[in-house]
């Protein structure tokens, strides 16, 4: 299984003779790698938010303001993480990454007022939900091509339910048995004891490296022909990729999701409360959404390959559209789940794009820059969601206003996607 890229040759047998490809192997310290992204993610964090408005004596308007203005500072910086990941190898940078994320936790542990936690918010979201998903996610497309939406799939699914899913009903019952300090304290330890020794022991760069080809194929037309995907892909340049109309269809539309989900994600326990349900239900909504993620991942991991990405990203800006709303019409528990089914399809969809799309679009080796350019944009997105409705929430007592209002960006937006297609270089000399 030799590869036909001039790239210099590096011999390791733990790779080549590995039982089975060792891109399988990626793919799972990846995808536990974005596991444990989760205490630096918004699902997380939101589980959080009451205990840091109520022990550190602030308000909701604070405590948004300071998640915004962290993630959005955060963002400038990832970039400098995609370009370090072409220029060092993703191994080397996962493991670096996940190492300081485990410290920014353990920092957050000793948070005392509003200042440390600002602090504290920009380094969870510049190493945990930013760099490690975004490095962790890269180095998996690294490895796979020809059946790239099928194993972001899987990689996606069990992600969603043992992330998603688990951490804000672990959260939940740690604070509840000792502290949220604590709880942080913890998931630091995890990260820096466990997840960054694991990353550097059984990670690896391109497979193109040790001499093998994506997905395992061996260099024969015939495996190639059986493979149902281009052996040859092109490969844009960051300004080559930016300079296309698409780019900036799918970054504003995935960036207008980021935004109001995070938004809806970080405010979840007060939006629940607010409808007069119980703030438990807050962390049990969680487990819809998990469950519905990685179903929505799952499947569309390998509807991705067949059906236009342009259908996927327009319904999951109809579904962000619909979701808004539907947050204010929270009538009993029932209705609750099904708003977490509908953020769990959104947030499924929204996933696989942003897994995929790049890669597809895009290609590979210039990867890292683009997916660091773009998780910045994203990032920043991300970063508007919670302080205009926490603010909201002070001010006029109610998410109602907003919520409606921010429904004519995701529904425009999904008109706009159904027109968008893959771009096409006018040379393909570059493989």
């Amino acid at each position: 299984m030799k590869s036909t890229s001039p790239e210099k040759i590096v011999y390791s047998s733990f790779v080549t003779k590995f039982p089975v490809f060792y891109g399988w192997v990626i793919m799972v310290v990846g995808t536990l790698g974005t596991i444990m992204t989760s205490p630096g993610q918004t699902y997380a964090v939101s589980i959080f938010i009451e205990h840091f408005i109520s022990d550190l004596n602030t308000s909701r308007s604070m405590v948004s303001t300071l998640y915004s203005v962290a993630t959005l500072a955060a963002s400038f910086l990832l970039p400098f993480v995609g370009r370090l990941f072409d220029k060092r190898g993703g191994r080397l940078v996962v493991a670096v990454v996940a190492a300081l994320f485990g410290m920014a936790c353990i920092f957050m542990g000793f948070v005392q007022n509003v200042v440390m936690l600002g602090i504290g918010f920009f380094f969870i979201r510049l190493l945990g939900q930013g760099s490690l998903t975004m490095t962790c996610s890269t180095i998996i497309n690294q490895w796979w091509v020809y059946r790239r939406g099928m194993v972001m799939g899987i990689s996606g699914m069990v992600g969603a339910l043992l992330g998603v899913g688990l951490f804000p009903n672990l959260i939940h019952w740690s604070i509840s048995t000792s502290s949220w300090q604590t709880t942080y304290m913890f998931f630091g330890l995890a990260l820096l004891l466990i997840l960054a020794p694991m990353t550097w022991t059984l990670l690896r760069d391109r497979p193109e490296k040790y001499g093998l080809n994506p997905d395992g194929v061996s260099d024969s037309s015939k495996d190639l022909a059986q493979s149902k995907t281009p052996a040859r892909e092109q490969n844009w340049t960051l300004p080559e990729a930016i300079r296309t109309p698409v780019f900036w269809i799918l970054t504003l539309g995935q960036g207008v999701i980021w935004m109001l989900y995070t938004g809806q994600f970080f405010h979840m326990v007060s939006i629940i409360e607010d409808n007069g349900l119980p703030v438990d239900i807050g962390a049990t909504v969680f487990v819809p959404i998990a469950v519905v993620t990685a179903i929505t991942i799952f499947g569309s991991g390998f509807i991705v390959d067949r059906v236009p990405v342009k259908v996927l990203v327009s319904l999951s800006l109809f579904l962000q559209a619909l979701s808004l709303p539907l947050a204010m019409a929270l009538t009993g528990i029932e209705v609750a789940y099904l708003y977490g089914v509908v953020l769990g399809v959104i947030s499924g969809l929204s996933r696989l794009i942003v897994g995929v799309v790049w890669a597809m679009y895009f290609g590979r080796k210039h990867l890292g820059v683009i997916a660091g350019f773009t998780a910045a944009l994203l990032a920043g997105a991300s970063a508007l969601g919670p302080m205009p409705l926490g603010i909201a929430r002070d001010v006029f007592g109610s998410y109602q206003m907003a919520l409606y209002l921010l429904a004519i960006l995701p529904l425009s937006l999904g008109v706009v996607s159904l027109f968008i297609k893959k771009p096409q270089k006018k040379r393909t000399s570059e493989v």
